[in-house]
Parts: structure tokens; C-alpha cells; sequence
């Protein structure tokens, strides 16, 4: 006996699977609902941080609700690369990417609000890029992309002259620890552009980049000109500028002197070349001239512990203090003296013997500079100087700029421009620059030496004011 086969109704079947249908349906559009909730915000630009600074990325939900119970992960370039991460109501740092270990923070204080930012310390290159901030609830997520950008500004540019080529003077400039890869210019007085000779942009093995431009200075052109090293992402530069003094171009030498005169004989048109090129030459060296100046030292100014030579062309520090009258234009604490001329205007140069001296300053000040107390030595309050001390020479801007002193000077050259503001260091041993101030000038300046501490006692070395023999002004070379 067969059994009774069941039979079909297509209408039952519709009942049965209706609640079925109704109840995706409703899913689906709470799900919708769900995600219609909020959306997850960030800035509509780059956020820009300095090198070994911090960064702050914000993120936040919109509209307002709290993110308390959400979880809260910023990565990178893949969910799995966890920069930071906030779960179950606390930070999680099992996930974390070891470069970012140690060095993040979320700042929780809005939290409540939906808003949450990420704290980056100790910024390096390699953070630069793309971030995600992603909030998830217990039903869906939604996320939004930032971009930080890393950059910060390298050194002040150093200028140094480093010999002859094609008839002129070849200086470089070299400045390093700029991100990303800077623009360096060389400009004339009128701010416009100059040629480059070479130029060389390198990027350490920090990731921080340092330039290199060099310029080929003529004696006809101007001799006044300025290193440029610009950050375009931060839209800042340093600038450094340097004057070649006439001393650094090389005179006429005797036997043209003598061809010209047989050449005037012979030929006179060429003859007569010759002759206005030797009066140009006369000129320059007449210039050159007045620019020498014959420095010598102001006891009244000596602080107690020093000693000067009769002829005040040496200073020293001494091993006991002198009974010395107490005068308000007298340095003391500070062991240093002036230079008894004073300048208003013009163009100076000295020159100043400093030895195997492990320690000393020279330069210019105010005539005005306050004597009592400690020097603060920077241009703010009067001083233009450059010193050796442990080891370091420096140039006494705020902060003190380190100098890349290839040769160890055994004679300084100073050369004052007092009307374009400038204050030149040469390194005579080497003939190389070694910095230049720029600014402005005001009232009366006067030499500033300070030979460093006693060391030898009365056999301690001194600082000396050296003559400038005519043929050196003649043939110095840089």
C-alpha cells in the first residue's frame, strides 16, 4: 500500500517564507540605518611637522556621539599596519608597528564627543605619508584618509672661498639637516639670481638632505652676494652673505706692469689699454690702503686680570689680578679689552694673530655695550664675534653658529663694511672666509678681543694685533 503523497500549494509556501523575507528586509534596513549613523572626519589638508618634533592628526565623528565603546584604529598603508589602536575602552599596543612604539599618544579628552586625535613624538622622515583613522561600532565602521607632511629647516648656510678659477674666485656654499630636498640660490645685491659654477644635492643616510652650490665671483662683478637655501614647504629660508674684499683679488703683477710700458712704446693704442687697465689697478690698490687700519689696545677698557704689551699691539691673560682703577668703561668679570679706535663709517680691516691659543674671541662691538657683568655675545646686544672654545669655533649668533673650519687659523682677518652692515672673519693661514654678519649698523664700533683663559701664567700665549704688510694686501689669496 502506497502512501498518501502530499500534496503542493504554492500559497503556503509563499506564507511560510514571508516572515523570512520581512525580517532580511528589516536587517538590511537597520543595517542602513546603522550606517547612516555617523561619518568619520579628518582635515581637508596636509598636517605639516618639524623633524624630532610631534605631529598631531585629528579625527573626529560626525555628528557628535560618543566613542567610548568604539574601537579606534589609525594605520598606515594597510589595516595591519597599526600605528595606534583603541579597543574595548583602553589603549592596545600587541598590534602595534615597532616603529611607532613608544613614540603615540590618543588624546582622549573629547572622546565622549566622537573627536580623538593622534599624537606622534619625535617625528622622523619616514612618517611621512598616509594615515588612516578608522571608528568601528559593534555594527559597522567608517574611516577617513589624512596626509602628514614632514619638514624642517637645516642649518644657516656657511660660505667659504676656496680658490681661483676661470679669472675669479670660486665660493661655495653648504648647508645640511633640511627636509624635504631644499632650493639653494645664490642672489646678487639686487636679490636677483647668479649662475651656478656646480651644484650637488645629497640625502644622508638620516634622510635629511644637504646641498652644495658654488659661484665663480669676478673682480669686475659684484662682489657682494648671498647664499640662499629655501623650504618651499614651509616656505621659509636661511640666508647667509658674504663680501669679498679686495684684498682677496690678485694685484697686477711687475712684468705686466713693464710689458705695458713697452707696449705703449710700440703700439700705442694697445699701449694705452694697458695704461688705463694700471690706473684701474692703482685705484684698487689706493682703496685696498685706506681699508688697513693700525689697531692698537685700550688699557681703560682691560679688564683687571689682563696684560698689555707697551706697545698695546699684545694682550694676554695674566696669573694674578692688577690693582687697576675701577672705571665704568672697564670690563670685569668678563677678561676681555677694546680696541682704542673707534669707527663710525668706512671699511676696516686688521688682522689678528691667535696662535695654537686653545681659546679666544674677536670681532666688533658697540662702543656702548654695557662692561660690568657677564657678556651675552650676540649681535642683539653688540657684539659681532667669532670665538674657539673647547675645541669649537662658533659665530656668536643666537644660537652660536658652528663654523667648518677646515685649516686651524693661525691669523684672523676681520673686515668691518660698516655702511652695508657687515662684519667678514677671514682665516688667513688657508685664505678661506670663514663668516660674515649682515645687519645694521648704529653709533661707534670698536675692536673686541678677548684672549681666553690663563693658561701658561706669565708664559701665557698672547693675542696679537699683526701688521698688514703692503705685499700681503698685495697677494693675499683666498
Amino acid at each position: 500500500m502506497m502512501g498518501k503523497v502530499p500534496s503542493f500549494s504554492p500559497g503556503s509556501t509563499v506564507s511560510s517564507a514571508l516572515p523570512s523575507y520581512i525580517a532580511l528586509c528589516l536587517t538590511l534596513q537597520v543595517h542602513r540605518l546603522v550606517s547612516a549613523q555617523f561619518t568619520v572626519t579628518g582635515p581637508d589638508h596636509p598636517v605639516i611637522a618639524s623633524l624630532g618634533g610631534e605631529a598631531v592628526l585629528p579625527c573626529h565623528l560626525s555628528p557628535r556621539m560618543s566613542a567610548e565603546n568604539m574601537e579606534v584604529r589609525w594605520f598606515r598603508s594597510k589595516y595591519s599596519a597599526v600605528v595606534h589602536l583603541y579597543k574595548d575602552g583602553q589603549d592596545q599596543y600587541e598590534e602595534q608597528m615597532a616603529e611607532y612604539q613608544q613614540r603615540t599618544e590618543l588624546l582622549k579628552d573629547d572622546i565622549t564627543s566622537g573627536s580623538v586625535s593622534l599624537r606622534i613624538h619625535n617625528i622622523q622622515p619616514s612618517d611621512e605619508g598616509q594615515y588612516k583613522c578608522r571608528f568601528q561600532s559593534s555594527v559597522t565602521y567608517e574611516e577617513a584618509l589624512l596626509e602628514l607632511q614632514v619638514a624642517d629647516l637645516g642649518s644657516a648656510p656657511a660660505i667659504s672661498v676656496e680658490g681661483h678659477q676661470d679669472r675669479g674666485i670660486r665660493v661655495v656654499c653648504r648647508s645640511s639637516g633640511w627636509y624635504p630636498q631644499p632650493k639653494a640660490q645664490w642672489r646678487d645685491l639686487q636679490g636677483q639670481l647668479l649662475p651656478l659654477a656646480s651644484e650637488n644635492i645629497s640625502q644622508e643616510a638620516d634622510g635629511l638632505f644637504q646641498t652644495e652650490i658654488a659661484i665663480v665671483i669676478s673682480e669686475e662683478s659684484n662682489q657682494k652676494v648671498s647664499c640662499c637655501v629655501r623650504n618651499t614647504r614651509l616656505n621659509q629660508e636661511k640666508e647667509s652673505a658674504i663680501s669679498i674684499a679686495e684684498l682677496f683679488f690678485p694685484q697686477v703683477n711687475p712684468w705686466k706692469v713693464a710689458l705695458g710700458v713697452i707696449l705703449a712704446v710700440l703700439l700705442p693704442l694697445a699701449g694705452y689699454g694697458f695704461w688705463r687697465q694700471h690706473r684701474a689697478k692703482e685705484a684698487l690698490r689706493s682703496e685696498m690702503k685706506t681699508q688697513k687700519v693700525d689697531v692698537t689696545l685700550d688699557p681703560d677698557t682691560a679688564n683687571p686680570w689682563l696684560v698689555l704689551s707697551e706697545d698695546r699691539k699684545r694682550v694676554r691673560d695674566g696669573h694674578t689680578r692688577q690693582d687697576l682703577p675701577n672705571n665704568p668703561e672697564r670690563f670685569d668679570p668678563c677678561v676681555c679689552v677694546l680696541g682704542a679706535e673707534g669707527f663710525a663709517g668706512g671699511r676696516r680691516y686688521w688682522e689678528v694673530g691667535v696662535g695654537d691659543k686653545p681659546e679666544w674671541a674677536l670681532g666688533v662691538c658697540r662702543e656702548s655695550v654695557n662692561r660690568e657683568g657677564w657678556v651675552t655675545h650676540t649681535p642683539e646686544d653688540g657684539y659681532w664675534a667669532m670665538w674657539l672654545w673647547y675645541g669649537e669655533y662658533k659665530a656668536s649668533t643666537d644660537p652660536p653658529t658652528p663654523l667648518p673650519v677646515r685649516v686651524r687659523p693661525s691669523r684672523v682677518g676681520i673686515f668691518l663694511d660698516y655702511e652695508a652692515g657687515e662684519v667678514s672673519f677671514y682665516n688667513v693661514t688657508d685664505r678661506s672666509h670663514l663668516f660674515t654678519f649682515t645687519g645694521t649698523f648704529s653709533g661707534t664700533l670698536r675692536p673686541y678681543f678677548c684672549p681666553g683663559p690663563n693658561s701658561g701664567g706669565e708664559n701665557a700665549a698672547p693675542l696679537i694685533i699683526c701688521p698688514v704688510p703692503a705685499q700681503a694686501r698685495g697677494n693675499l689669496r683666498p
